[in-house]
């Protein structure tokens, strides 16, 4: 059986823009053929190096010094007791939920934008964090605990966080379902959850004691302090399951951007196929934020530079997911590395993040116009 590879151009519009897509190669073996666009492989490749990287410096980084060799053998089972601890106890649960959260973050904020047809539709804009900062703030402002442990059969915040963002979800779902969900309408509704969430987050914090509110607002910031092994654990189960599904939705998202009357021309479950996307991308939200807070924007930007940098007509959903965790872990890395304070790494992305929003708002103005 004999396998060719044709290189030729890309006979699909360009870009927004102006921009040409790029090349496409055609790989054909025997009756099987497959077409990819360079691109579309090279990004999301270079995204897993550069978390690989953030990852290996920010084992090494700290207040404590380690060099790359030394954290790789740490890792391996070598290097001495106390750089294990450092490594192994210390910075790994952290990083790894870094990884982790990025990679849910963006694989979501994918989902968001692609089924809605809309960059601005994001977990931060469509209240899905909100609601999860209201179920954390709650939780610390009535058990008088930072914790929480009172509260949830001693579960604390991350579970009221996780109950707040599907609670959120949920009513994201119910509002904007109208025999079938339409993308318009979605960010509709979420901007009113969003208002929504932000005025009863800051009535709690009205109501709370002195401490239990400055432990409340670095949590609403989002925060990989003091991350465990359990938390990273807990988080990569949920992931082993949501990030198979997330993937496997891509072909009903590539059918959806069509419009209604043409998925359905193709066989394709138009209700049951929209409710399970916006159902994957909510998990996967609210497992994220269960486990660092709301860290934001990530969510919002990331789709929208995997989209130029692939040349695609949709955001790519692997490309999302490897960049969004390569933003949060080089966010932390520059939070306790470069700034000349460690801050919780939600302030630096919700600083790259509020420009870019803008930004958005401005051109989709002059669109219009």
């Amino acid at each position: 059986m004999s396998a060719a590879v044709d290189t030729v151009r890309e006979t699909t519009p360009p870009e927004p823009g102006g921009r040409p897509r790029g090349r496409a190669v055609t790989l054909r073996l025997g009756p099987i053929s497959a077409r990819f666009r360079w691109r579309a492989v090279l990004v999301p490749l270079v995204g897993a190096a550069v978390v690989v990287l953030f990852a290996a410096l920010s084992l090494g980084r700290g207040d404590y010094p380690i060099g790359i060799g030394d954290v790789l053998r740490t890792l391996v089972g070598a290097g001495d007791e106390g750089q294990r601890f450092i490594v192994l106890e210390l910075r790994a649960p952290r990083t790894l939920v870094g990884v982790l959260v990025g990679l849910a973050l963006g694989l979501s904020g994918a989902l968001f934008q692609t089924f809605a047809r809309n960059p601005l539709a994001s977990p931060d804009v469509l209240g899905i964090t909100q609601g999860a900062s209201v179920g954390a703030v709650a939780a610390i402002v009535l058990t008088g605990n930072s914790s929480g442990a009172a509260l949830l059969g001693g579960l604390g915040v991350p579970l009221a966080a996780l109950l707040g963002a599907l609670v959120a979800g949920a009513l994201l779902f119910v509002l904007a379902w109208r025999a079938g969900l339409d993308g318009f309408r979605l960010v509709l509704v979420g901007i009113a959850l969003w208002t929504s969430g932000t005025a009863l987050t800051d009535w709690l914090l009205t109501r709370a004691q002195i401490y239990d509110a400055a432990a409340a607002y670095v949590w609403i910031t989002g925060s990989l302090n003091a991350r465990t092994w359990d938390q990273a654990g807990k988080l990569a189960i949920a992931l082993a399951v949501l990030v198979p599904l997330a993937l496997a939705a891509g072909r009903v998202l590539g059918v959806l951007q069509f419009g209604d009357d043409t998925a359905r021309g193709l066989g394709v479950r138009l209700a049951r196929a929209q409710a399970a996307v916006v159902v994957v991308a909510v998990l996967l939200v609210a497992a994220a934020v269960a486990a660092a807070g709301p860290i934001a924007f990530v969510a919002l930007i990331v789709p929208q530079i995997a989209v130029r940098l692939t040349g695609g007509s949709r955001p790519p959903l692997l490309a999302s997911a490897l960049l969004g965790a390569a933003l949060v872990t080089g966010a932390d890395l520059l939070t306790r590395t470069v700034l000349p304070e460690a801050l919780p790494v939600g302030i630096l992305t919700a600083a790259i993040g509020a420009p870019y929003l803008l930004w958005l708002l401005v051109r989709g103005r002059r669109t219009l116009a």
